[in-house]
């Protein structure tokens, strides 16, 4: 039963991450591409952590840790550069 969830949970992430490119190849604004971009920083920590959880192996959640806060702090410094106006 956990396998099961744990492969539908897999193939959920892979279709976020489809979408993801998808809205960053089309986005009309500059603005829906840092939203994808962040959608897919999000994404990407959730399939490092799934990946933790199938391989038993924790330390690559302090991984996925230290790049939420990394993608955190380059949202905000791209926020801050497109209030400023180029």
């Amino acid at each position: 039963m956990a396998e099961t969830i744990l492969q539908i949970a897999g193939v959920l992430i892979f279709f976020s991450i489809t979408m993801g490119v998808v809205r960053l190849v089309i986005g009309p604004t500059m603005i829906d591409r840092v939203v994808a971009i962040d959608m897919l920083t999000v994404v990407s920590i959730s399939l490092i952590a799934l990946y933790a959880h199938i391989s038993g192996r924790f330390v690559y959640l302090d991984v996925a840790l230290v790049y939420g806060l990394l993608s955190f702090l380059a949202v905000l410094a791209i926020a801050r550069f497109l209030e400023k106006g180029p």
